[in-house]
C-alpha cells in the first residue's frame, strides 16, 4: 500500500484547528489519501491474529485512510468506516466504489456518539483518530475535564458496541504512562495489552479485550518503555503535530 499523497499537506498554524470539524472538511475536498501512523502494510501482522473472515469491524475515524481496502484484501469483507466530515465520507465512498469495494459501508457519524446497536462489532480499529483529542490537552499527566469527558464518552461508546470478547485496538503516539490510567478506568471490563511497531521510531499498538462482567480482569501487560526520540527522520508528513506531549519526555 502507498501511504504518499499527490499534494503535501501544509499542517494548520495551531495543533487546536485539529479539532475544528472544518478544517477536515476543508482538507478532505484537497486531499485524496493520507496515512497518519503509518499504513497498514507496518501493523498488519499485529491486527490479523485478532480478525476471521466473519469478524465485523468498525473503523473511528477512517479520514481518507486506506486501511479499511487493507483489511478487506485480507479477508475481512464486513466492515463499517465512520468519519465526522461529510466530505472524507463522501470521498471514501466514491474512492470505495471506484476500486470495487462495494461491501464496505461508509456513514458520517461522531465517534463521541456512536449511532449503533449494542454489542454489534467484533473488532473496533482506529489510527490516530483519538489522538486528535489530546492535542489541546493541557497537562499529560493531569488532562483538561473536557479532554477527558470527549475521552471517555468515546470509550464507553466503543465498549458498548463491542460484542463479549470483542477487541478494541487503538494504535497511537500515546505512551502507557498516559493510556493506561484512562483504559484502566472501571467502567470497562476489558483487558489491556500493549506492544510497538516501527524501526527507530516506535508506535503504540493497545489491544483490550472486552470480557463478560463475571470475568477476572488480568493485569496490563506491560515492558520497558524507551526513550524516544520524537524528531527523528522516521517521522512522516504530521505525525510530529500529534506526538501527544510526550516530548516532554525528551527534556
Amino acid at each position: 500500500m502507498d501511504d504518499t499523497h499527490p499534494t503535501p499537506t501544509v499542517p494548520p498554524s495551531t495543533a487546536s484547528a485539529y479539532l475544528n470539524p472544518s478544517y477536515w472538511d476543508e482538507r478532505f475536498t484537497k486531499e485524496e489519501k493520507y496515512e497518519w501512523l503509518k499504513d497498514y502494510s507496518h501493523f498488519r501482522h499485529l491486527i490479523q491474529p485478532h480478525l476471521t473472515p466473519n469478524s465485523s469491524v468498525l473503523e473511528l475515524g477512517c479520514g481518507n485512510s486506506q486501511m479499511c481496502e487493507g483489511l478487506y484484501m485480507d479477508g475481512t469483507t464486513n466492515i463499517t468506516c465512520i468519519d465526522l466530515s461529510y466530505v472524507a465520507v463522501q470521498n471514501m465512498q466514491n474512492r470505495l466504489l471506484s476500486h470495487k469495494f462495494k461491501d464496505i459501508k461508509v456513514m458520517q457519524a461522531d465517534m463521541l456518539e456512536l449511532p449503533f446497536d449494542d454489542e454489534c462489532f467484533d473488532l473496533v480499529i482506529e489510527k490516530g483518530t483519538m489522538d486528535v483529542l489530546f492535542v489541546d490537552s493541557g497537562d499529560p499527566w493531569n488532562p483538561k475535564p473536557e479532554t477527558m469527558a470527549k475521552v471517555m464518552s468515546t470509550l464507553k461508546g466503543v465498549h458498548r458496541v463491542l460484542k463479549e470478547n470483542g477487541t478494541f485496538i487503538s494504535i497511537t503516539f500515546g505512551q502507557p504512562h498516559f493510556r493506561r490510567p484512562i483504559f484502566n478506568a472501571p467502567e470497562f471490563s476489558w483487558s489491556v495489552e500493549y506492544t510497538t511497531f516501527g524501526e527507530t521510531f516506535h508506535y503504540f499498538v493497545y489491544v483490550l479485550k472486552k470480557r463478560s462482567s463475571n470475568e477476572d480482569i488480568q493485569p496490563v501487560k506491560s515492558f520497558e518503555v524507551q526513550h524516544f526520540n520524537l524528531f527523528h527522520e522516521e517521522l512522516e508528513g504530521e505525525d510530529f503535530a500529534f506526538r501527544i506531549n510526550v516530548d516532554e519526555l525528551n527534556n
